[in-house]
């Protein structure tokens, strides 16, 4: 037995079982002698709610679930290249992907929305990232994954050549030459069309990166909080546990001493019996003795 292989069947239950599981686990590897096992089980961390999903995907949906991966793959080599049509066709197959495969798991886990945002956020990490994408795989997310932002632009298509502007001759004609300034002309305003497109896009580009960090603290302070949640409600289940085992101890306590006070009198009226016993054997002996004179 090796952590990889207890990991592989933890994160395969439901959040529900993974505590009790884990501890069974833990408890198992630590009276066969290994204690460095046991710790390491010891310290795996329940999945939340939306990681259980997408766990659960990569256990009964892999050839789905890989589709997806492999087309993070195709995109992110695209986004390399700058090949502005791949990474069109290639966004186009991935919300199918994506919204087919956030369906699948909402139906299948029955999530919130809230934890069906974060499993769908996962997926995204997945085939924006690929040492995301192969955590996704193994399936042992103990929460779920995000990204700061990924937005594939299109590369600039190269501007048209057109044809060589032929140096004016004494032949030229006025005609020609007003041609000339007006091409010239078009080309200025389309070089600042260019330069505008791009700066506006750069804008874009900041703003939502700055509206994906903002989602992203809001994430984390949400997972901060149900993790909070979490624990309390653990404490307050102990809590409760602790008072009855108290009441519990203290009846058994007060009942151990009622049979101990029991016990004293039923050893005291003994000795008594005892006492009497003796006393009645040696007047006996007397009284037959005075007869055998």
């Amino acid at each position: 037995m090796d952590l990889d292989e207890v990991a592989g069947r933890l994160y395969g239950l439901p959040p529900s079982e993974f505590t009790a599981a884990r501890d069974a686990e833990a408890r198992a590897a630590k009276d066969a002698g290994e204690v460095r096992l046991a710790r390491d089980i010891a310290g795996l961390r329940k999945p939340t709610v939306s990681a259980s999903a997408v766990n659960r995907l990569a256990r009964e949906h892999p050839d789905d679930l890989g589709e997806l991966l492999a087309l993070g793959q195709e995109l992110r080599e695209a986004w390399e290249r700058h090949d502005a049509e791949a990474l069109a066709e290639l966004t186009r197959r991935r919300g199918e992907l994506a919204g087919r495969l956030s369906r699948l798991v909402r139906r299948e886990a029955g999530l919130s929305a809230a934890a069906a945002s974060e499993a769908e956020q996962t997926l995204d990490a997945a085939v924006v990232d690929a040492g995301a994408a192969e955590e996704v795989r193994r399936g042992r997310l103990a929460k779920p994954l995000s990204y700061s932002g990924f937005a594939p632009a299109p590369a600039p298509a190269p501007a048209p050549r057109g044809k060589p502007v032929k140096k004016p001759t004494d032949s030229t004609t006025s005609a020609d030459s007003a041609s000339a300034a007006k091409g010239a002309e078009a080309k200025g305003a389309e070089a600042k069309g260019a330069a505008a497109k791009s700066a506006e896009a750069k804008r874009a580009e900041a703003k939502e990166r700055e509206e994906a960090e903002a989602k992203r603290r809001a994430e984390a302070e949400a997972r901060k909080a149900a993790e909070r949640q979490e624990a309390l409600d653990a404490h307050r289940e102990w809590v409760a546990a602790l008072e009855q085992a108290v009441q519990e101890h203290d009846e058994r306590a007060e009942r151990v001493a009622g049979l101990e006070r029991k016990l004293a009198k039923a050893r005291k009226r003994l000795a008594e019996s005892a006492q009497r016993l003796e006393v009645a054997r040696r007047e006996e002996r007397h009284a037959r003795h005075r007869v055998d004179r």
